[in-house]
């Protein structure tokens, strides 16, 4: 079962992508390069949920 960090990390790495892809097409630098860091926030958020799961997983063993 995902965390709410898991969760939001996810939507903000797709939102990311989208922003990323829209700036790409429209010649948009500045949301392209915002669409790269919510993708790169998104990434570090969910890695931060997936330890906080792990660590939950190996307590309640």
């Amino acid at each position: 079962m995902a965390n709410s960090d898991q969760a939001a990390g996810l939507g903000k790495q797709v939102k990311g992508a989208v922003k990323d892809a829209v700036g790409g097409a429209t010649n948009n630098a500045d949301l392209q390069a915002e669409g790269k860091l919510d993708k790169a926030e998104g990434k570090v958020q969910k890695g931060y949920g997936d330890a906080k799961s792990d660590l939950a997983d190996k307590l309640d063993k």
